[in-house]
C-alpha cells in the first residue's frame, strides 16, 4: 500500500494538472522527484496569489533533462547538474532552486528513526552487498546494545534515471574506494547487491522500503519525515554523528560559493564541518536562453522569484534549505538576465 504522503503527492499532481489545462498562463516543468514536495507547496501558494498554475511532472532528473531538451516543457529540473560545456552547447542556463538532504532509510522491526548510525564506508558495503546481514559485526560495533536481527538486507534503489541517485552515489564514491572503482557515480548505476529491488521516484523507493521487511533505501528527507520512516544517522567527514535536518543540510552547503562555479552545477556531498550532513545536495532548474515560448519563460522566472522571496518558510517546514539571498541575487542578475523573455 502506498503511503499517505505518496497519495497526497499524486493527488496534488492531479489537482495541479487539472487546473493547468484551463489556464493559458500556466507553466510546465518536469524532472526531479527530490524537490517535488516543495515545488507542490510553492505552486499552491503561487496559484492562490497570481491565479497562474504550475503543472510539474515528478518523473526523475533524467526525464526532466530529456523533456527540456525535447522542448516539451518550460523548464527541466535535475539534482544531477548538467556540465557547463553541455549547457553552452544546448543554449541553456542552470541555477539551483533548493537544497535538501538524501537520507538512507530502513525497515527493521523495533528500530526507530535515528536509532542506528553508520559510517559512509559501512553504508557503501551494505549497498554493495558486501555486508549482507543486519547483525553483521560492522553494523553491531557501531550500535552497541541494539538488538539486530539475523536477517538478509534487501537493497531498494531507484529504477529510473535519478538525481537523488547521482547525489547518493557521488557520496558513496567519495567514502568507499571499491564503490568508486566498481560501481561509480551517476544518475543510473548497476546495483551490485544480490538482494535488491527497484522503485520509481523517491515515492517508489519510500513505498518499497515501507513494504519490504529488513530493507534499506535512500530518499530525499521530506519523504521520510512525512511518513515517519526510520532512517540512519551518519558519521560525517569530521567524525561526528549527525542527524538529517535543515540545520545539518545548511551546514553542509555553507561553504559552497555558487557564483564561482561555471553553470552553478556542483555536488556538495561529504562536506567538511562538524555539523554537516554528508549526503546534501541541490536541485537545479534548466531553461533555454532563447525559449520558444517567451511569455511562459517569463512566468517561470516570476514563479521562482516568488519562491525565493516568499517560499522560505514553506521550504523550512519541509526541512529543505532555501538558497541564500546572496545566491538568489546572483541568479537574478547573472543567470536570469540571459533568458530572453520578450
Amino acid at each position: 500500500m502506498k503511503s499517505l504522503f505518496t497519495k497526497t503527492l499524486v493527488a496534488g499532481a492531479i489537482a495541479l494538472s487539472t487546473v493547468t489545462t484551463a489556464m493559458a498562463a500556466d507553466i510546465t516543468g518536469a524532472g526531479a522527484t527530490f524537490p517535488y514536495p516543495i515545488y507542490a507547496k510553492w505552486a499552491e501558494a503561487y496559484k492562490a496569489k497570481t491565479n497562474n498554475g504550475l503543472n510539474y511532472q515528478s518523473i526523475g532528473s533524467s526525464g526532466g533533462i530529456k523533456q527540456i531538451k525535447a522542448k516539451t516543457v518550460d523548464f527541466g529540473a535535475t539534482d544531477n547538474p548538467v556540465k557547463f560545456e553541455e549547457l553552452e552547447k544546448d543554449g541553456m542556463v542552470q541555477f539551483p532552486a533548493i537544497i535538501g538532504g538524501v537520507v538512507p532509510i530502513l525497515n527493521v522491526d523495533g528500530i526507530k528513526p535515528g536509532q542506528l548510525k553508520v559510517t559512509g564506508d559501512v553504508l557503501a558495503q551494505m549497498f554493495m552487498g558486501y555486508i549482507v546481514n543486519w547483525n553483521d559485526k560492522k553494523i553491531a560495533d557501531l550500535n552497541p546494545g541494539v538488538k539486530l536481527p539475523d536477517a538478509t538486507i534487501t537493497v531498494v534503489h531507484r529504477a529510473d534515471g535519478s538525481g537523488t541517485t547521482a547525489i547518493f552515489t557521488d557520496y558513496l564514491a567519495k567514502v568507499n574506494a571499491d564503490w568508486k572503482s566498481t560501481v561509480g557515480a551517476g544518475a543510473a548505476v548497476k546495483w551490485p547487491a544480490a538482494s535488491s529491488i527497484g522503485g520509481k521516484g523517491n515515492e517508489g523507493v519510500a513505498a518499497n522500503v515501507s513494504r519490504v521487511k529488513n530493507s534499506i533505501g535512500y530518499v530525499e528527507y521530506a519523504y521520510t519525515k512525512k511518513n515517519g520512516t526510520p532512517y540512519f544517522n551518519l558519521v560525517n567527514a569530521a567524525g561526528q554523528t549527525v542527524k538529517p535536518d535543515d540545520e545539518t543540510f545548511a551546514a553542509a552547503a555553507a561553504g559552497t560559493d555558487w557564483a564561482k562555479i561555471p553553470g552553478m552545477g556542483a555536488f556538495i556531498t561529504n562536506a567538511p564541518g562538524a555539523k554537516s550532513w554528508p549526503i546534501t545536495g541541490a536541485s537545479f532548474i534548466l531553461m533555454y536562453k532563447d525559449p520558444a515560448n517567451k511569455a511562459n519563460s517569463a512566468e517561470v522566472l516570476k514563479f521562482f522569484d516568488f519562491a525565493f522571496k516568499e517560499g522560505k518558510k514553506m521550504a523550512a517546514d519541509l526541512d529543505y534549505v532555501p538558497m541564500p539571498d546572496a545566491t538568489t541575487d546572483f541568479i537574478r542578475k547573472s543567470v536570469w538576465n540571459q533568458v530572453k523573455t520578450k
